[in-house]
């Protein structure tokens, strides 16, 4: 699997890149996230992910880590396809994604051409807990530790309450306050339930 490519741009679109290294041009799809972090560019290191089909081997490019990251979250979704996830990153930041997957604000994400409620719903179920436990850069994931949030949900949890309640809880008390000892996000997650 390619990681990255180096070389020269000779083509760039909003739709897509042509890098040309060792007398090969390759052809990137690339989001408009990533096209405003390229222009004036004229050599790059771009990352890919690389799509094998039957059919087709397509190359999708990347301004940095993150983006890519997201990109594959959500190709791992059920009915979201590597089109569909450039789509997406064309039409929101990598940050409003993950601020709205973890905020279950399907509204935000069914704003974008082509995701319905049904698929905006699934990426939130899917995705929320993978992003919730990533250390990405943004504040939404600025959690000092996020051992003891996952400590206070389970044993909240094991107390009898929702998962999906004492998560939505313990997030806005650990965004709020990051140096809470286990057993006072427990307490102040009590007192919101």
């Amino acid at each position: 699997m390619i990681d990255y490519i180096k070389g020269t741009i000779t083509q760039i679109t909003p739709a897509f890149i042509i890098i040309e290294t060792g007398g090969v041009g390759y052809f990137i799809n690339i989001s408009l996230t990533t096209f405003s972090k390229l222009e004036g560019k004229s050599e790059l290191k771009m990352l890919v992910h690389e799509v094998i089909r039957e059919d087709a081997h397509q190359l999708y490019g990347f301004a940095d880590q993150e983006e890519r990251d997201i990109f594959r979250l959500l190709i791992s979704v059920s009915g979201v396809g590597a089109s569909t996830a450039r789509m997406m990153l064309s039409s929101l930041s990598p940050a409003e994604i993950e601020k709205s997957i973890i905020g279950s604000d399907a509204d935000l994400l069914k704003s974008v051409k082509g995701i319905g409620l049904k698929t905006a719903q699934r990426i939130i179920v899917d995705l929320r807990d993978k992003i919730g436990k990533q250390a990405g850069s943004g504040e939404i994931f600025a959690f000092a530790d996020n051992t003891r949030r996952d400590e206070a949900l389970s044993a909240l949890v094991m107390l009898g309450f929702a998962k999906g309640a004492v998560s939505k809880v313990l997030d806005k008390i650990v965004r709020e306050e990051k140096n809470l000892t286990v057993e006072e996000i427990i307490k102040r997650a009590l007192k919101n339930l």
